[in-house]
């Protein structure tokens, strides 16, 4: 019998003579377990908040164009991960890996093999919140989910669960695609509700969610457990719908284009970013600076937008005297190109959809910027440090305590990256190698020097030792974590 098991068991028996002990005191096995577990140790309560396609770089807080106040706050105190990382994709819908790794703590290609049995995994008490909510915590749920099993069935309290993005498909909303175009008539409005998309119900969804989230916290108050809340945005995914006075903060004229703007990707069909994928078919074809604009105002306002509702559940905390006992951390599932490198979604290699915004504050938590590279997913053993539960083994990913309380300089040498079969990358020492195996096409960015992966090192005598170094680290890595596409036939140049 495993060590998991053993505990599994333990706390069987432990809940079955909790209810004995109990019977007839009006009190469920579950809640005796809860009460039990929270007498120990005082542990924080934990606020999990998500948002759904932000860039690293829409946070006012570091120097981008977008407004956000609340959230500048909260980095202003807390321990500011500045190379958080998405490991990659098996799907063209990057959110479902992301979510699926995160909750399950598995890293990519395993969390692949387990995808159509996470009914299974969830039966034996192996999602985030199971190991939470057996610790003692009291778990709240609100939002996005886009994991393939039952979110009732994994929370205490959940509400208004949503789909992976509003209903705006080019099928049934074909005026949101493909547009604007310069000296055309706009036919979109992102401000009117009659749109539905994130109106869908009658009061957008980032205000519901914010809804639910001070509910919560109300009612997490009158409780004696710790609790857990997992507050999860659709926003700024598209439909980019905001209400009109937040989309007037950004008029399109004031908007920069990119430095690293493309009509369009010289590469995009054979990395699977072409014309015919949905992410991609919201702008026109080429790419255009006014296109772009429009584009990234919406997806300006609409940040904006729910860092307003952000706010109101840090108000909450606030007004609920639970501010100074409560762990916040705020991070996104990937990040989003809107226009640059000729780009749309987030099915590529580069920062600016890999790279996520991830900051953790609370008690303990010691202010300051981190710049070694973790993963996004790391929050989730870091959660589990922080409430004293084991890591369980099949947990991958690393809690990025040591390296807040200053224990560790690095929690990983390199950062793996993957898309489908079409694309990988590994980031280490300030360099990063993008491989595209259906050209044959080898990249090699310096980030240090070209922070907006513009110049192509990769084929320079200059560089030669950097790129076949980094290429056979990613051959590890893949040995590593289970990947399973061959990359030495068609990159035999770089193991010579």
């Amino acid at each position: 019998m495993t060590e998991h098991q053993n505990k599994q068991m333990n706390r069987r028996t432990f809940i079955k003579l909790s209810g004995l002990l109990t019977a007839g005191c009006g009190l469920s096995t579950n809640t005796v377990a809860k009460r039990l577990a929270s007498r120990s140790v005082k542990r924080p309560n934990i606020l999990f908040i998500i948002a759904d396609d932000q860039d690293y770089e829409a946070l006012g807080a570091v120097g981008g164009e977008v407004r956000t106040p609340n959230l500048d706050a909260l980095f202003e105190k807390g321990a500011v991960f500045s190379h958080a990382y998405n490991p990659g994709s098996w799907s063209g819908a990057v959110c479902v890996p992301a979510r699926t790794m995160l909750n399950t703590g598995r890293f990519l290609w395993r969390a692949h093999a387990v995808n159509n049995e996470l009914d299974q995994e969830q039966a034996q008490g192996r999602f985030w919140s199971q190991y939470l909510n057996q610790a003692g915590y009291d778990t709240y749920f609100s939002g996005k989910w886009h994991v393939g099993t039952d979110v009732h069935r994994l929370f205490d309290t959940v509400r208004n669960v949503r789909p992976g993005m509003p209903r705006v498909f080019p099928n049934n909303k074909p005026h949101a695609y493909d547009r604007p175009r310069e000296g055309q008539h706009d036919t979109w409005d992102p401000t009117d509700p009659a749109e539905g998309g994130f109106w869908q119900g009658g009061r957008h969804w980032s205000d519901v969610l914010a809804d639910d989230g001070v509910d919560f916290i109300r009612q997490a108050a009158k409780q004696n457990n710790p609790f857990f809340m997992y507050l999860a945005f659709n926003a700024p995914h598209d439909p980019r719908q905001s209400p009109k006075t937040y989309l007037r903060k950004y008029p399109q004229e004031a908007i920069q284009v990119p430095i690293n703007f493309k009509p369009e990707y010289p590469h995009n069909e054979a990395i699977g970013s072409g014309r015919g994928l949905r992410d991609e078919r919201l702008a026109p074809f080429p790419r255009t600076d006014y296109a772009v604009r429009v584009h990234r105002s919406e997806y300006y306002a609409i940040i904006t937008h729910m860092d307003t509702q952000i706010g109101r559940i840090l108000d909450a905390l606030k007004e609920q005297q639970l501010e100074d006992s409560t762990c916040i951390i705020f991070t996104a599932d990937h990040g989003l190109a809107v226009g640059q490198h000729g780009l749309f979604g987030k099915q590529n290699m580069y920062d600016h959809s890999v790279r996520v915004p991830l900051v953790v504050a609370g008690p303990g938590i010691r202010p300051g910027l981190i710049e070694s590279p973790v993963y996004l997913q790391d929050v989730m053993p870091t959660t589990l440090e922080l409430a004293g539960v084991q890591k369980p083994d099949h947990v991958e990913f690393q809690s990025l305590l040591p390296l807040i309380q200053g224990r560790r300089e690095r929690l990983y040498d390199a950062i793996y990256g993957a898309y489908l079969h079409l694309q990988r990358m590994i980031t280490a020492d300030g360099f990063k190698l993008i491989l595209y195996p259906e050209i044959s096409r080898v990249l090699l960015f310096d980030l240090k020097n070209d922070p907006y992966e513009q110049t192509n090192l990769a084929g320079t005598v200059t560089y030669q030792t950097r790129t076949k170094t980094l290429f056979r680290n990613l051959l590890k890595i893949q040995q590593q974590i289970g990947d399973p596409l061959d990359l030495t036939s068609t990159f035999s140049q770089l193991l010579e």
